[in-house]
C-alpha cells in the first residue's frame, strides 16, 4: 500500500496525474458534496479540501493574506526557537537548492514564512501568491498547502500542483516535514521545499524529514549542553536486527522485553505522545484494549523508572535517543556509508505492530533512497544487499547490475540473483532505469 503522504508514486505517469487531479480540483469546487471524480484525490487533499472551503477560503484569492512587517518579522525571528537550527537547514536544504531551482522556507507552528531562502529567480517568481517572509501559510488563510497541511496535521506531506486549494499555488509543488522540540514535544513550525513538479517525487520528502530530525536533534544538543554535565547522558534504545531490544543509560543495560521496547519506540516517533486508545492501535490495532495498554505502560515504568514516562497523554519525559533516529541522522548529514553500516538490521524484525511495521519499512525505504541517489556507490549497494532488509529488494539488484562492468564477478552474481542472461541494455540513467523512475518535470 502506498504512503498517503506522498504526491505521487515512483513510475507514475505525472502528466496523468496532472489531468487526473485537475478534474477532480474543478469537479470539487463545483459541486457541494464530493463526487465520484474525487477518487483520484488522496484522502489527505480530499479532508484538506473540505478543511479550506469549511473555513471559507477563496480559491481565486491572490497571495496568502497580508505580511507582517519588518520589525515584527525581526522580533518574531530573534526569538523562535527554529532560529538555532536555521545553519542546519541552510547546509542540508539551502546550498543545493540555490542551484537547483528550489525554495526552501522554515515557518513557525502558525504557518507564518519566518525564512525563505534558495534560487532568487524562483523566490521573484513566488512574490506574486506571497511565498515571502512574513506571509501567513497557514491551512485556514491559504488553503491546502505543504506547510500549512503538515500544521494542520503534524505530519510530513506533499502536496502537488492542483492538489493546492489555492489556483494560483497550482503551479507549484511542495515538500514539508514538522519540526518539534525534542523535550516537549510541541510543534515549534515546518520545513519546506518549493518548486516544480519534482518537489512531488518521494525522495524529496524522505530529504525533507531527514532534515527536519537533523533539526531536532541540534536542538536536542543544544537542550543537553545548556544542562551541563551534571544531567549525564540520554537513554538509548537499541533495536536494530534485535528481537532481544535493550535499554542503555549511566546505570547500565536494561533487556526489554519486545512489547516495552515497541511502546518506547512509538513515544519516541511521536514526542508530543498519544492517548492509549491510538497507543493500542500503534499496537495491535483492533486487537488490544486500553485496559491492557495501561497495564504495560505500568509495568514499564517499573522497569525504566517513573521519570522516564509521562500520563495524559503518554509520552517520553526525558531524551531517549533511538537506532532509528541515528541512522535518519546520518543520512541527514549525507554520510551514507555510515547509515548503511548503523542499520545493520530491520527494526524490531519479529515485530508485528502496526506502528512499528511503518517505522521499518518507512525506514528501509529512506536508506533504500537515498543509496539511489547519484553518485552510485557500488560498494554501498552490495553491503546494504548483503542484509536483511536488501537482499530480496529486485530494484536494489537491477541498479547494481546497470553500475558494474559487464562479466565480472559482482555482475554475474547480480544477473543470477534477478534471474536475467545478461545486464539491461544502457542509456537511460542509472537511478532511472534501475527504479522505473520517470523524471519529474522541472
Amino acid at each position: 500500500m502506498s504512503s498517503p503522504w506522498l504526491a505521487w508514486r515512483p513510475g507514475e505517469d505525472v502528466a496523468l496525474l496532472t489531468r487526473r487531479v485537475h478534474t477532480a480540483y474543478e469537479s470539487f469546487l463545483s459541486s457541494s458534496t464530493p463526487g465520484d471524480t474525487l477518487t483520484a484525490v488522496r484522502p489527505v487533499v480530499l479532508e484538506s479540501w473540505l478543511r479550506s472551503r469549511h473555513r471559507g477560503v477563496d480559491p481565486d484569492a491572490t497571495g496568502s493574506g497580508p505580511v507582517m512587517d519588518d520589525d515584527e518579522l525581526r522580533t518574531l525571528r530573534e526569538h523562535h526557537p527554529l532560529a538555532a537550527v536555521v545553519p542546519v537547514v541552510r547546509r542540508l536544504l539551502v546550498e543545493d537548492a540555490v542551484d537547483t531551482g528550489l525554495l526552501v522556507a522554515i515557518t513557525d507552528a502558525r504557518g507564518r514564512m519566518l525564512w525563505v531562502e534558495g534560487d532568487p529567480d524562483l523566490r521573484r517568481r513566488a512574490a506574486p501568491m506571497r511565498f515571502v517572509e512574513g506571509a501567513d501559510w497557514s491551512e485556514a488563510v491559504a488553503g491546502t498547502n505543504a506547510p500549512g497541511t503538515a500544521i494542520a496535521l503534524d505530519h510530513s506531506v506533499q502536496i502537488f500542483g492542483a492538489e493546492h486549494y489555492s489556483r494560483t499555488v497550482q503551479p507549484w509543488s511542495c515538500s514539508a516535514a514538522p519540526v518539534h522540540d525534542p523535550r516537549t514535544g510541541e510543534l515549534l513550525g515546518v520545513i519546506d521545499v518549493t518548486g516544480g513538479d519534482r518537489v512531488a517525487a518521494p525522495e524529496i520528502l524522505t530529504l525533507v524529514r531527514a532534515t527536519a530530525a537533523a533539526a531536532e536533534s541540534e536542538l536536542l544538543l543544544r537542550a543537553l549542553d545548556g544542562r551541563g554535565p551534571a544531567a549525564g547522558s540520554p537513554l538509548r534504545l537499541t533495536l536494530l536486527g534485535r528481537d532481544r531490544p535493550r535499554l542503555h543509560g549511566p546505570a547500565g543495560t536494561t533487556p526489554l522485553s519486545m512489547r516495552h521496547a515497541e511502546i518506547l519506540l512509538l513515544l519516541a516517533e511521536r514526542p508530543e505522545g498519544m492517548g492509549a486508545e491510538e497507543l493500542a492501535v500503534q499496537l495491535a490495532e483492533r486487537d488490544l484494549d486500553t485496559v491492557t495498554v495501561r497495564a504495560e505502560v505500568s509495568r514499564l515504568r517499573r522497569v525504566v523508572g517513573p521519570d522516564l514516562l509521562g500520563s495524559r497523554p503518554y509520552r517520553l519525559t526525558s531524551p531517549l535517543r533511538t537506532e532509528v533516529a541515528e541512522v535518519r541522522g546520518l543520512l541527514a548529514r549525507g554520510d551514507r556509508s555510515g547509515a548503511v553500516r548503523a542499520c545493520r538490521g530491520p527494526v524490531l524484525p519479529s515485530s508485528d505492530a502496526p506502528g512499528v511495521v511503518a517505522v521499518r519499512e518507512e525506514l528501509r525505504a529512506d536508506v533504500r533512497s537515498a543509496l539511489l541517489r547519484p553518485p552510485q556507490d557500488t560498494g554501498l549497494l552490495l553491503d546494504w544487499l548483503a542484509t536483511p532488509q536488501g537482499r530480496d529488494d529486485a530494484g536494489l539488484w537491477q541498479a547494481l547490475l546497470a553500475a558494474l562492468p559487464a562479466g565480472s564477478p559482482e555482475a554475474d552474481r547480480a544477473s543470477v540473483r534477478l534471474g536475467l542472461d545478461r545486464p539491461p541494455a544502457p542509456g537511460l540513467p542509472l537511478h532511472t532505469r534501475a527504479t522505473g523512475l520517470q523524471r519529474p518535470r522541472s
